[in-house]
């Protein structure tokens, strides 16, 4: 009986072993062969999708947050500027001046956080589909707005001091005169700082004709890398 045993083990080593030589011969000889770790389902929650930079068709949150929060801001802006022009000197008119000078330092700020997240964050690329010289206009219209965000608030700034006017920012927070008191130097500042709006005025009509370009005539959706994802998409 001990001896029936033992040769009935070792025929199922041997078999066990036959088995497995014909499953490494098959696997060795045809690579496409499925192995049980090729097989195997992966487990739910184990593997999460990564989207590589190059990918990525929107920007960040915060991008687009700044984007259209400065937008807006920049809109209520120009709109008060047009308005203060007309109005005769008044305390209402001061009035209006002083909250006109708060909201431009607060939207230099922004445009500072902006231009340091931009530099940082790598922005999804245009469309394949548009040429050479649109890329390069799109380029340089994006940049030349970042300029005029930025110098527009300093003009009005150094306007301000030259006038004799200082800014104190939300009527708390003194800021320094970046130039002494000069009548011939605020009338230049002046027509500066109208000149540099009517250029905003222009680029960001140009922004939006491109835009609504895009989204209408091209139909290549570039206006969802500037909008939040909806429901459907998460």
């Amino acid at each position: 009986m001990l001896s029936r045993s033992v040769m009935r083990r070792f025929e199922k080593l041997a078999g066990f072993r036959h088995a497995a030589g014909n499953q490494i011969h098959k696997r060795e000889s045809n690579p496409g062969y499925p192995c049980r770790e090729d097989s195997a389902a992966p487990r739910h929650g184990t593997a999460r999708k990564t989207i590589p930079a190059a990918m990525q068709t929107r920007y960040t949150a915060t991008a687009i947050l700044l984007h259209w929060l400065i937008g807006l801001a920049l809109l209520c802006m120009l709109a008060l500027g047009f308005y203060m022009q007309s109005l005769p000197l008044s305390p209402e008119k001061l009035k209006l001046f002083s909250w006109h000078k708060w909201a431009g330092v607060t939207i230099f700020l922004l445009v500072c956080f902006r231009l340091a997240w931009r530099l940082s964050h790598r922005p999804p690329a245009l469309p394949a589909s548009m040429p050479p010289w649109a890329r390069l206009a799109a380029h340089a219209v994006h940049w030349l707005l970042y300029g005029l965000m930025l110098a527009i608030p300093l003009s009005g700034w150094l306007m301000s001091s030259a006038q004799g006017f200082q800014t104190v920012w939300f009527g708390i927070l003194p800021l320094p005169d970046l130039l002494s008191r000069d009548r011939e130097m605020g009338r230049l500042l002046t027509q500066v700082h109208v000149f540099l709006n009517w250029t905003l005025i222009a680029c960001i009509s140009l922004h939006v004709l491109a835009v609504l370009k895009h989204q209408f005539l091209d139909r290549d959706d570039l206006l969802s890398r500037m909008l939040c994802r909806t429901d459907k998409e998460k």
